[in-house]
């Protein structure tokens, strides 16, 4: 996707209304959930998709503050470490098309 930069207002509110060109490039309809997050001066706007997880997002934003914290921890993942991944996940359908079998608790 192309760089795009649109300007908007703020309303006294705290409310803006989203530029059509903003819009079109996200596919926003009415009606979309939206995702805001605030890093250091900047705030990222995504499409919120109806199948995020709460708890996964959480994780995930644990992880990101965690690497731009401490870059210095992170490590290569090893060949052996790949090769005890693979075999503890060997013959394990992980589509995420696959159907789960039994009583599901969301």
């Amino acid at each position: 996707m192309a760089n795009l930069e649109e300007f908007s207002t703020l309303t006294s509110k705290g409310q803006t209304t989203l530029p059509k060109a903003v819009r079109q490039a996200l596919r926003l309809q009415a009606g979309d959930k939206l995702r805001f997050r605030v890093e250091g001066d900047a705030v990222l706007l995504e499409r919120a998709e109806a199948a995020d997880d709460p708890a996964m997002l959480a994780f995930l934003d644990f992880l990101a503050r965690d690497i731009t914290a401490r870059p210095e921890q992170l490590q290569a993942l090893t060949p052996a470490l790949k090769a005890r991944l693979d075999a503890l996940t060997a013959g394990i359908d992980d589509s995420p098309d696959q159907t789960i079998e039994g009583d599901v608790a969301l």
